[in-house]
């Protein structure tokens, strides 16, 4: 079932039952958002299903997402998705309170968490409110990590407090970026790779859209310190068999917000704000 938020020139467009995902983010009837054609209709009718396996089984719908940080493969501290049958794939409840939509995982026997993601639309944008609860028996230790999908062909534009940029991930080669005093800068270009960003300012533009979150100057953040990620995708001839053969079916943007790594007894929460702002004329 589809829950659609409306305010003023922008829609909302979430599926509850598809991981908690913001799938569609339109300002003035036009669509801000990645989501894969192929899976979901303009109306975000298709059909889901929980996703396991590999790297290169991922079900890629698109949208914005929750997951959690560190990703890896090495054991049980690090998070081995997408694809993941609960938290990326699995269904949430949703509770519809006005101009909020409050949706939330069912618990996670693996990470020990379940999330609670609490959308809520604006006059110029909207909020995500992120919550990550353990809800096992034993102390966890794990980050939000929050994973907005837009379409490829434009540059990426973040603020910065120090020029502190790192190569995460080289599938086909890490992406080319240029810092110009407190800003970053991402071209355009044809790469599958990653950057995190240490020494960001806690914003980040891709078009008309701009997050903004806050960073904590204390805090142990993943990836080398990263409260800010950049992805970049483009189909490729064949899957990438070093990154699990993942096979990109778009020109992707992803940007991706971070909180810190928190030791969580059991009971306790970690939270992550966003505020996504729209404007026309972008940075």
């Amino acid at each position: 079932m589809v829950t659609w938020l409306d305010r003023g020139d922008l829609r909302l467009g979430l599926v509850p039952e598809l991981g908690g995902r913001l799938l569609s983010v339109r300002y003035r009837g036009a669509e801000l958002l990645w989501r894969n054609a192929e899976l979901l209709d303009d109306d975000l009718r298709g059909e889901y299903a929980p996703n396991s396996g590999r790297m290169g089984d991922w079900v890629n719908y698109g949208g914005d997402k929750t997951w959690p940080a560190p990703q890896g493969w090495a054991g049980p501290d690090q998070w081995p998705g997408p694809p993941d049958p609960v938290l990326d794939s699995g269904p949430y409840t949703a509770v519809v309170d006005g101009d909020t939509v409050t949706m939330t995982s069912a618990p996670d026997p693996r990470t020990g968490l379940r999330f609670t993601r609490a959308i809520t639309i604006l006059d110029d944008g909207y909020e995500l409110r992120l919550t990550a609860e353990n809800t096992s028996a034993r102390p966890v230790r794990w980050a939000l990590w929050n994973v907005t999908q837009f379409p490829g062909g434009g540059s990426i534009t973040a603020g910065l407090r120090r020029p502190d940029v790192v190569a995460l991930v080289a599938g086909t080669g890490t992406p080319e970026y240029t810092v110009d005093d407190d800003r970053l800068v991402v071209p355009t270009q044809d790469v599958v790779g990653k950057l995190g960003v240490p020494g960001t300012a806690g914003w980040v533009t891709y078009g008309p859209l701009t997050l903004n979150f806050d960073v904590d100057p204390a805090g142990e953040y993943p990836d080398e310190g990263s409260p800010l990620e950049i992805w970049l995708e483009h189909p490729l001839p064949e899957p990438l068999a070093a990154l699990g053969d993942l096979d990109p079916p778009a020109r992707i943007v992803e940007l991706e917000v971070l909180g810190p790594l928190t030791t969580l007894e059991p009971g306790a929460e970690t939270r992550l704000l966003i505020r996504a702002e729209v404007r026309e004329d972008g940075v």
